[in-house]
């Protein structure tokens, strides 16, 4: 065939959100039966769905969900019958739900340009890998426009390690918020100060490290672990007051749900950036992450209307390969289709960012290094094909098989792809969440080893501050200030002050862009102790002081308790024949989850606790079941066997990177909708007609989050909330509001940034033709370093007389337009 050229006039930009019953599918259709030969081998795959899954990179996720293929051959007899089906036919079959229709993401993703659509709908599948082989970066990404995402999952089946880095290192996707991200030679960075309490001192320790090392460019991000609207917008206030204190030119975020966020903006808070994760089916989408894309319509609107960025790109979105699997929700498509569909919908938003966190699940998706890997280079084409500013957390967990060295092997592949951001946790551990990401010594050592800058007005800040500086020849290098977090403190003892409330600190000391040896191996200790937890089994003659029954799920071992998550969210059937209604308000559950330690450090100080509480205000419990091997969902099997209204899980989560966090418990609430009329109430709230239930959570209970007997106290407290207002979750939130006036809080934080010369360190004239002598008079004036302009623009002689006489250096950039 030809090579594929498309033609050279540039498509007109189409409506940024199409009305969702505007965008044209094909009906769904029969299930076709794929047949091939393979060396004598008959192979057949019945349905698209089933083809997809069967010629994708082998994952513990799609095996487990019975996607994959059953073994090497077959799986490329799959890729040999994808190869050759057309575009067109994969336009033709759109994959629907679990009741055989066509789901709003789904539909989202035919809001495709059909002009472009139109030229390629021909190509095979494997003609269009070759095609994107010899295309440049913007062919690929205008092609981009016209393909959904199961076209763009489809052709990354094919395509090995060397092929997604090739081909992505093409594609530039720059965006705008505050700073220019995404440009040529740059690599942005995310502070992620997270806290197990949301200590605010702590935050801000986490966040002037982050900045010292030349890190926060894209965002300075909190992931709460309250999701209030007064702890969502204190967070939101706190982090504007260090932006606006250390003039680092940036934007904030409080990764809380979007309703928490959009309610904290109804308050006055400044909300810049607005997030939520998504999901690649309806199910997973509404059902476990409780939105909808009719929601997310009006959220974006709400914050074109009133948001603090509404000029910019604004919206953040964090996904990630597994989601749909682990809450057994994927319809039967498997997690890098999904993943891909994901992005579809996330393209609807035009967002400023957008983060896979493939990894974060655990075994249950991906269970080893390899194989999050290879998801996270898929995540990073697709992601960047369908125009998105893609950045990639290489994460992992403890009780995956995975490590840091395959960590910094998905770094190196990733920078090398053109991945535009990465985050910055310190020491490369999350002491909320309790995973393993990217840190600030990683983030410098990749600058270093690329040479690469962060956004332009971000980096002239740095060098001003000291951080950074820039040799002869043009390489970033460290100044005296990089890691040193002091210089934004009012003296060395207020530094050590704050410090001091960073948990899993192992020390500050580094060398040359990465930690001291010694804080490396206090750090690997602690990791390895960690591990050690996640294996951990419940000892039940240490549980003797707690009247309970033994019960039991469907995960009969500690193996398949972690690969199959179905299995602990059920009761085995022993279990469930000699149980039966017992109509009490609430039933207490204990499980290991991923930690027995987590249970048997704090059970036996926040259980008597939690029981006082609750008897005290005359609720009555059911008899304390201790389960091994449980998830959280398996409440719900409980509450509907035993007929309570409320389970209270106490669930080990999964360990932290050192001996404490390990040790963290979790308490969530499953409030079962009994009557109609709550279940009506629940059901407009969350748009899920047949929902069954709500949770609320009270995680990182130890000594280090919330003390186990503190603990105990507020889980009561949380129960009686729930059972007095008949609601948990984020319809609980939105019926207590803001309970300490927040809107009077906002109002006494506002204080107006100094205007000065300084802080204009980049100048924007893509959207210019040309530049006089005045423009650049105007640049002095206001100290601008440097500009961007594209390579069309046309600069007088005087002008570029100017601009060399004053050292501003010039940024070619037409990608952004």
């Amino acid at each position: 065939m030809p090579d594929f050229v498309f033609g050279g006039v540039r498509a007109m930009p189409k409506p940024l959100m199409t009305p969702l019953d505007q965008i044209p599918v094909p009906a769904p259709k029969a299930d076709e039966i794929y047949r091939t030969r393979v060396i004598g081998q008959s192979f057949s795959f019945i349905g698209l769905k089933a083809l997809l899954g069967a010629a994708g990179f082998h994952t513990s996720g799609d095996q487990v969900a019975g996607l994959a293929a059953d073994d090497e051959v077959s799986r490329e007899a799959a890729r040999a019958i994808l190869s050759d089906l057309t575009l067109q036919h994969i336009y033709d079959h759109p994959l629907t739900n679990d009741h055989g229709e066509i789901d709003d993401i789904m539909r989202v993703n035919y809001d495709i340009d059909l002009t472009i659509f139109d030229d390629m709908a021909m190509m095979t599948v494997g003609e269009l890998k070759d095609w994107i082989q010899k295309a440049s970066g913007a062919q690929i990404k205008r092609a981009g426009k016209g393909l959904t995402g199961v076209m763009i999952s489809a052709v990354t089946k094919l395509m090995s390690v060397h092929d997604m880095v090739y081909n992505t290192r093409k594609i530039e996707c720059p965006t705008q918020a505050r700073t220019h991200l995404g440009l040529a030679g740059s690599l942005s960075t995310r502070i992620q100060p997270n806290h197990p309490t949301d200590d605010l001192n702590a935050i801000t320790a986490l966040t002037w490290m982050g900045l010292s090392m030349g890190n926060g460019d894209l965002l300075i991000g909190l992931n709460p672990a309250d999701d209030t609207v007064d702890n969502i917008g204190a967070c939101l206030i706190h982090l504007d007051k260090i932006r606006r204190q250390t003039g680092a030119p940036t934007q904030v975020c409080v990764l809380s749900h979007i309703r928490t966020q959009l309610a904290c903006l109804e308050e006055g808070a400044p909300l810049e950036i607005l997030f939520q994760s998504l999901a690649g089916t309806d199910a997973t989408l509404r059902e476990a992450f409780d939105v909808s894309v009719p929601y997310l319509d009006k959220a974006w609107q709400t914050m074109k209307e009133k948001g603090v960025l509404n000029k910019h790109q604004f919206m953040y979105f964090e996904t990630g390969q597994g989601s749909e699997v682990s809450y057994g929700k994927h319809c039967g498509i498997d997690m890098s289709t999904t993943e891909a569909l994901t992005y579809g919908l996330c393209r609807r938003y035009d967002p400023c960012m957008v983060n896979s966190v493939t990894g974060f699940i655990g075994p249950e998706t991906h269970k080893d290094s390899l194989q999050i890997i290879y998801a996270n280079l898929q995540d990073l084409f697709m992601g960047k094909m369908m125009g998105l500013p893609m950045g990639v957390s290489p994460c992992f967990t403890l009780h995956a098989d995975a490590s840091s060295e395959g960590q910094e092997i998905a770094v190196e592949l990733l920078t090398v792809a053109g991945a535009n951001y990465f985050m910055d946790i310190y020491m490369g551990v999350d002491r909320m969440l309790a995973y393993a990401d990217t840190s600030g010594h990683d983030d410098q050592t990749i600058r270093e080893i690329h040479n690469l800058k962060p956004s332009p007005e971000f980096y002239h800040w740095a060098l001003e501050k000291g951080i950074f500086k820039e040799s002869r020849d043009g390489q970033i290098t460290r100044d005296p200030n990089w890691g040193n977090p002091a210089i934004f403190a009012d003296s060395k003892q207020a530094w050590n002050d704050l410090i001091s409330r960073v948990p899993m600190c192992y020390g500050t000391s580094n060398a040359g862009p990465r930690m001291a040896n010694h804080v490396n191996r206090k750090l690997k200790q602690n990791i390895a102790v960690a591990r050690v937890a996640a294996k951990s089994k419940l000892r039940f003659d240490e549980l003797e002081e707690i009247d309970f029954r033994l019960i039991r799920s469907q995960a009969n071992n500690i193996e398949r308790h972690h690969a199959d998550p179905d299995a602990g969210a059920h009761l085995c059937e022993k279990t469930r024949s000699h149980l039966q209604s017992e109509n009490r308000d609430i039933q207490i559950l204990i499980t290991d989850g991923l930690s027995a330690e987590a249970v048997h450090q704090n059970i036996n100080e926040l259980l008597p606790v939690l029981e006082d509480g609750l008897q005290s205000h005359g609720y009555s419990l059911g008899q304390t079941m201790v389960a091994p091997h449980g998830r959280v969902k398996l409440a719900e099997d409980i509450a509907r066997t035993v007929n309570a209204k409320l389970v209270i899980v106490l669930l080990g989560e999964r360990p932290g990177a050192d001996g404490k966090s390990s040790r963290s418990l979790s308490g969530y609430l499953i409030y079962r909708l009994e009557d109609e009329q709550t279940q009506k109430l629940a059901a407009d709230f969350s748009n899920i007609v047949e929902i069954e239930f709500e949770n609320t959570v009270v995680p990182n209970i130890y000594y280090g989050g919330i003390p186990p007997m503190e603990a105990g106290s507020l889980l009561a407290e949380r129960a009686m909330q729930i059972l007095d207002n008949k609601a948990a979750g984020n319809r609980l939130n939105a019926i207590l509001g803001s309970r300490m006036g927040l809107s009077d809080i906002i109002r006494e934080s506002k204080v107006e940034p100094q205007k000065t010369a300084s802080t204009i360190r980049v100048h924007d004239f893509l959207g210019q033709k040309s530049i006089s002598e005045a423009d650049v008079m105007m640049l002095i004036h206001w100290g601008v370093k440097e500009i961007l302009l594209s390579q069309r623009t046309i600069i007088s002689p005087l002008a570029g007389d100017l601009l060399k006489q004053e050292g501003i250096k010039l940024r070619y950039n037409d990608a952004l337009i």
